[in-house]
């Protein structure tokens, strides 16, 4: 009722919520017969007055259509209000579909009645401002209208999709876990800290530690929910708020995991490749779609192939954004880097039994970037706890962690999955903030 009375108030009684609720989509018109009549809601994307023609560009979240009206063959009213709309106005309207080979999509509406719903003022984002990126993230409120921005929104949409189906089509349980945190899960340098009553908390770098705690619950579980780093790196391939697509396996060893990975991500891949068709034309891309197995290479391999191309790095470091980039390009597919140093690794990584001072982990990394990192977790009590205290952890503030291996803890195994990285490799953006609708980045906290 509230809706409806809203409506009522904006326009006349012949625009009421009934006729809302039955209005057609942009999308639906081109399928449309030619006489069918139909009423549209939407946004003005563009307006052209031709002598005594009015013509229109009405935008909705489905797709765009052009309408049509010609003064004196269409009331006076309408007619009006159709030469009057701004763009970016919300608009109503009524027409008749009819075929047209100069409109988009070889049809049009012819304007019946027309109704601006909200007014717009004069619009900012002129083509002076496209050449600026930061003009354009200063207003990104207004600029994710526009159809490429929109495109990849949607995009994403679909790939957040393909990651519930995924899961939920193989058992998995979705679960949500705290995004303030008492204690690190990766290093503390990287780390939002902020005041809770008398306590000092963190925001959340990773769920995998509550996600241990719940596959003794549920065997299986994903999470798809935002990660935060500190990181000041002002690189095209780091945010400091993201999301992270993140998962647990209980009875599960370092190759099974891997496994899960790369179906994962083929998943995803052929998901937004089939289901997105019109948005990646609109970007101007094409999805290749990786087939599993991907190629799986040690850390020693990925240093000798970095050194080949100049990047000399010494065993124990990490690759690094530059010999990332280098080991990534050798490869058609994802490759996945195993075997990590355990001083390049987080404290809760399982050394591998075969290998002193190597840890039983994997990067995957595609397109220039590492979009995924995990491995096998110690599930022995005494073990982790020795770690802990290596890494300079309050084993106090661990306790929670640490009993869960005094109580039926199973080798296990989990991963997380950057999605915005995800879409950066996808899609060959040049910049990861692309890929979010609002980003953060250590320069950008507006809007």
């Amino acid at each position: 009722m509230l809706k409806e009375a809203i409506f009522i108030k904006l326009c006349p009684p012949v625009y009421r919520l009934l006729e809302y609720n039955r209005t057609h989509k942009a999308s639906e018109v081109p399928q449309l017969p030619q006489g069918t009549e139909v009423k549209l809601l939407g946004w003005v994307a563009v307006k052209n007055l031709v002598g005594g023609v009015v013509f229109l560009r009405l935008r909705d979240g489905s797709g765009f259509i052009q309408l049509s009206g010609r003064r004196g063959s269409i009331p006076e009213e309408a007619w009006d209000e159709a030469a009057k709309a701004t763009t970016e106005s919300a608009v109503y309207a009524e027409g008749t579909v009819k075929e047209d080979r100069r409109a988009p999509f070889g049809k049009e509406v012819a304007i019946t009645r027309f109704k601006v719903i909200a007014g717009a003022e004069p619009w900012p984002l002129r083509k002076s401002l496209l050449k600026s990126r930061s003009a354009l993230y200063d207003l990104r409120h207004l600029s994710i209208r526009g159809l490429k921005t929109a495109s990849m929104i949607k995009i994403r949409s679909e790939l957040m999709r393909s990651v519930f189906d995924y899961f939920y089509d193989r058992g998995y349980v979705y679960i949500q876990t705290p995004i303030l945190v008492g204690s690190a899960v990766e290093g503390g340098a990287t780390l939002f800290s902020l005041k809770y009553f008398d306590e000092t908390a963190y925001l959340s770098q990773s769920a995998q530690l509550y996600e241990e705690a719940a596959i003794l619950s549920l065997d299986r579980v994903f999470i798809l929910q935002p990660a935060f780093r500190a990181e000041k790196s002002k690189t095209a391939r780091h945010l400091t708020e993201f999301w992270m697509i993140e998962s647990e396996l209980a009875f599960t060893e370092l190759d099974e995991l891997l496994t899960v990975e790369e179906e994962l991500v083929h998943h995803m891949a052929e998901h937004v490749s089939l289901s997105c068709s019109r948005e990646l034309d609109a970007l101007g891309k094409k999805i290749v779609v990786p087939d599993p197995p991907f190629p799986k290479i040690d850390y020693e391999e990925a240093l000798q192939i970095a050194e080949r191309k100049g990047v000399r790095l010494e065993w124990g470091e990490d690759l690094g954004t530059e010999a990332e980039r280098i080991v990534s390009q050798s490869f058609e597919k994802p490759v996945f880097v195993k075997g990590y140093p355990l001083s390049a690794r987080s404290f809760y990584h399982m050394e591998d039994p075969h290998r002193k001072g190597v840890s039983l982990s994997a990067d995957l990394l595609a397109g220039g970037v590492e979009i995924a990192t995990g491995g096998q977790r110690i599930h022995e009590y005494e073990v982790l706890m020795k770690r802990v205290e290596e890494h300079g952890l309050d084993p106090e503030r661990m306790k929670w962690y640490l009993d869960l291996r005094k109580y039926g803890m199973p080798p296990h195994s989990g991963f997380g999955l950057g999605v915005e990285r995800a879409l950066k490799w996808m899609l060959d953006l040049k910049h990861i903030r692309s890929a979010s609708i609002f980003p953060r980045t250590t320069s950008r906290l507006y809007p």
